[in-house]
């Protein structure tokens, strides 16, 4: 049975439903979907669900390039620098029989997104069995795994060989200059910016807004602007040069001066857009200050300027991080009254605030009926939220048949949140053999992805929860060898335990661990 809106809502600023009225988010949502479309064929099953039929041929390809990955992986799992890993693949006679196509580089480095060295010996060992320079895109995923390992001389380096062979882009230049920004050394930001005709690219008004965008994202907005009035003698700013400052700001909480650039905006010839008042509007959502929003929307509407499907998003989606509920829910409304047609990260956002509201059945209708209606298909954004609000509930067996949709799903594929509720969930139940095994298997030998630091806390806590010490042990051994630094209640969780079970040559690998990390 469905829950009545009027139980959640009652009477607010978007939408009144009257007392007696049987009304439920069905019936409003049904009236919003008959405003946006007249006609629609009776709903079908999505084309991502587990009934889809695939070519065969291309069926065949997928499990061949699937074979290739295992085998690569297989040969790698382990070992320990770029160059063990090259040499190994280079001397290997079914490494050297492998076709090496651009999907499959990008797969494998993919997959080791977060172990440098290996995605690194890997790449050497492709470019030097094809005979072909990988593609400009697979160098850019290359440069920035390195960036994002703070490996910055290693990233230098490869954009240097990238130069030698015209493979640098401005696309390159933006991923160099955030990840040094992210690592804390933004000068070299802005000498890699400095630097561009040495690339053959061109300073204006496009690699500006990426150098600006770049030190805004990182707080140093006011290092931005000076760089700005520095620069806008020769390089013309546009309304997006002016957009990037006033997130800048909102990100920095400095508000007042959000507000100076958006009428600088206008002293360039520009009128605020629908960008520059949604920024303000995510700052007031994060300040829960709703009145605020709606007073900015008002304004929005009295100058033309019409709110976005974007828009509706953020205020629903902070709504609902409030415990607004009823509010949260109204949006539909008043999106139906602006005219903006949902799309796939509305629904997630309308998704999430009905789990979070307790309507489940009001979510699954979503999912099954609304979104096929409208011809929005789900990403793997919307199965996450599906899937871990059935394990919220205790379901484990829907979440499992929205995951296997997922897997099957042509458009989209899981990543590692769509595991981790299901993990979680198994562990609160006790469920801690052959279920969790199997769920951690699927995701790192059929869909190739990497643990995440939370993903492996999780997964060690619950271990050791569950005593299976030897097996926590070595998901903590693969954690540091893949780079992720485990944090400190980890480590006493994890040490305390096999104290008890007399582990002694762990133990003393573990201080040994810590030791080393805290003196550095």
């Amino acid at each position: 049975m469905f829950l009545c809106v009027r139980r959640l809502a009652g009477t607010n600023k978007f939408l009144i439903l009257k007392s007696g009225t049987h009304s439920t988010f069905r019936n409003v949502f049904e009236i919003y979907t008959r405003y946006l479309s007249t006609s629609h064929s009776p709903v079908q099953c999505y084309p991502t669900m587990s009934n889809t039929s695939f070519d065969p041929a291309e069926k065949c390809r997928d499990f061949e390039r699937q074979c290739k990955i295992d085998i690569v992986i297989a040969k790698v799992c382990g070992l320990k620098s770029e160059d063990e890993v090259f040499q190994c693949l280079m001397r290997d006679s079914a490494c050297r029989s492998i076709e090496i196509p651009s999907i499959l580089i990008d797969s494998l480095l993919n997959r080791f997104q977060d172990d440098w060295k290996t995605a690194l010996g890997i790449f050497r060992w492709v470019e030097a069995s094809s005979g072909n320079k990988p593609l400009p895109e697979s160098y850019n995923k290359l440069v920035d795994i390195l960036g994002k390992m703070k490996k910055m001389e290693k990233m230098r380096a490869l954009v240097e060989e990238m130069n030698e062979d015209h493979l640098v882009s401005l696309n390159t230049i933006a991923k160099v200059m955030r990840r040094f920004a992210g690592a804390g050394e933004w000068k070299q930001a802005v000498k890699t910016f400095d630097e561009l005709e040495k690339f053959g690219l061109e300073k204006n008004t496009e690699s500006m807004n990426l150098l600006l965008d770049t030190l805004c994202k990182e707080n140093k907005v006011e290092q931005a602007r000076a760089i700005f009035l520095e620069l806008k003698s020769h390089i013309p700013p546009n309304a997006n040069t002016f957009n990037i400052f006033i997130h800048g700001w909102c990100k920095m909480k400095r508000i007042e001066e959000a507000y100076w650039t958006l009428q600088e905006i206008k002293g360039h010839g520009f009128r605020p857009c629908v960008i520059s008042y949604s920024t303000i509007i995510q700052f007031y959502c994060f300040q829960c200050q709703f009145w605020k929003v709606y007073e900015l929307l008002d304004e929005m509407e009295a100058q033309g300027c019409h709110p976005n499907i974007v828009t509706f998003t953020t205020i629903m989606h902070c709504l609902t991080n409030s415990g607004e509920f009823k509010d949260a829910l109204q949006v539909a409304e008043r999106m139906k009254l602006a005219g903006c047609k949902p799309d796939a990260l509305f629904y997630n956002a309308l998704i999430h605030t009905l789990r979070r509201a307790g309507l489940l059945e009001d979510a699954i209708y979503v999912f099954t009926d609304e979104m096929p209606r409208n011809k929005i298909i789900p990403n793997t954004s919307t199965f996450n939220t599906m899937i871990a609000m059935f394990c919220h509930h205790r379901q484990e067996q829907r979440a499992v048949q929205y995951l296997r949709d997922l897997e099957n799903s042509p458009h989209c594929k899981p990543d590692v949140q769509s595991f981790y509720p299901l993990i979680k969930s198994y562990f609160r139940a006790g469920r801690t053999g052959d279920c969790v095994t199997k769920l951690v298997d699927t995701m790192v030998k059929k869909h190739h992805l990497c643990l995440d630091l939370a993903t492996y806390t999780m997964l060690i806590h619950g271990l050791c929860r569950q005593c299976s010490w030897e097996w926590a042990h070595q998901l903590f051994k693969d954690m540091i060898s893949q780079g992720l630094k485990p944090r400190y209640l980890t480590c006493s969780l994890l040490l305390k335990g096999i104290k008890k079970n007399k582990m002694y040559e762990e133990v003393e690998w573990i201080e040994d661990y810590v030791k080393r990390m805290e003196s550095s």
